[in-house]
């Protein structure tokens, strides 16, 4: 079948053929978001599970820095030595079905949120203005996305804190909501808050930044996908190791509140205060190295993907607001 530029011979087949290019309708509302949504989950879940050792190993650094002090290669071995390679995939399920979860609010919710700013403002002022709608649509849909994360991120910082607690994410999730409560699962929602809400504001700000000053020297237009998907990768790299820098602290302080259950009595603003006063600002940043590592490689590969899902499932029908 002919291109739409080529011509084939008949100027009336010609007018149709590029007629039919121009008014080819795009997906829009249900149909779309829900496109975003799967491409979101796809690629958050890929990542996450991918690197689940490097965040077994983060998060014994942040929870026993005493014994594994020599940063993450050191904490490999440990690992390896003590419990054997198989600890390294230790709350894979959760981190899976987890993320599988956030990424659908995360970027699904980015999306509507960025549209719904533009129906709002209209797309001459949400341009001028785009930083303060890409902060604002990122944070309202990680908050939504943190719901649906917080009970299995509770139960992967469980099972890797305490290696022995349950055999996977099944008997886990079951084990903590019979002995502990609905509550257990939500102990660290504060700091998940905290750390993931900066994390994702930072995360789609410097991601569209980067690409914008990018995509003004070389047209987004002129270039191919494979040197897209390079542009989403180097922009993701970027992105990935502001988020990781901004969030680090919440971060710390919810493995080290869903390390053990609190006692009687203490409720969860007690608890992170009593966390964050035995940290300080040096202990917070503890394991920052892996997390750099992990975040960058994982958010930069998060991007990629998600850009060359949404051509692949023909979710098309976004607005830009870029300049």
């Amino acid at each position: 079948m002919a291109s739409p530029t080529q011509s084939t011979g008949s100027s009336k087949v010609d007018a149709i053929v590029q007629q039919a290019a121009v008014t080819k309708p795009q997906l829009s509302g249900a149909a779309l978001y829900s496109r975003f949504a799967l491409a979101g989950a796809v690629c958050c879940s890929v990542t996450h599970g991918a690197l689940t050792p490097v965040d077994v190993v983060k998060t014994r650094i942040q929870l026993d820095p005493a014994t594994y002090n020599n940063g993450m290669i050191g904490g490999f071995r440990k690992v390896i030595q003590s419990e054997g390679a198989g600890a390294l995939l230790t709350g894979v399920g959760p981190t899976f079905a987890g993320y599988f979860l956030q990424g659908a609010f995360k970027f699904g919710g980015y999306e509507f949120f960025k549209q719904q700013s533009i129906n709002l403002l209209g797309l001459d002022t949400a341009s001028q203005y785009r930083t303060g709608v890409y902060l604002a649509s990122s944070a309202a849909a990680e908050f939504f996305a943190d719901i649906a994360l917080c009970p299995l991120e509770a139960t992967r910082i469980r099972l890797v804190s305490e290696p022995t607690y349950a055999s996977g994410l099944v008997s886990g999730f079951g084990k903590m909501l019979k002995t502990e409560g609905v509550g257990a699962f939500y102990a660290g929602f504060g700091p998940i808050l905290f750390k993931q809400i900066p994390y994702t504001m930072a995360k789609f700000v410097v991601y569209e930044k980067v690409a914008e000053a990018v995509f003004r020297q070389f047209p987004k237009k002129d270039m191919s996908d494979g040197m897209q998907t390079v542009v989403n990768l180097g922009s993701g790299l970027t992105a990935g190791f502001a988020a990781a820098i901004v969030s680090q602290p919440a971060d710390t302080m919810l493995s080290k509140i869903n390390k053990t259950k609190g006692l009687p009595g203490e409720g969860t603003t007690t608890r992170l205060i009593k966390i964050a006063k035995e940290l300080g600002l040096r202990g917070s940043y503890t394991g920052i190295g892996a997390r750099l590592f992990m975040v960058g490689t994982l958010t930069a590969f998060q991007f990629a993907i998600y850009g060359d899902l949404k051509k692949a499932l023909g979710a098309t029908g976004g607005v830009e607001i870029s300049k």
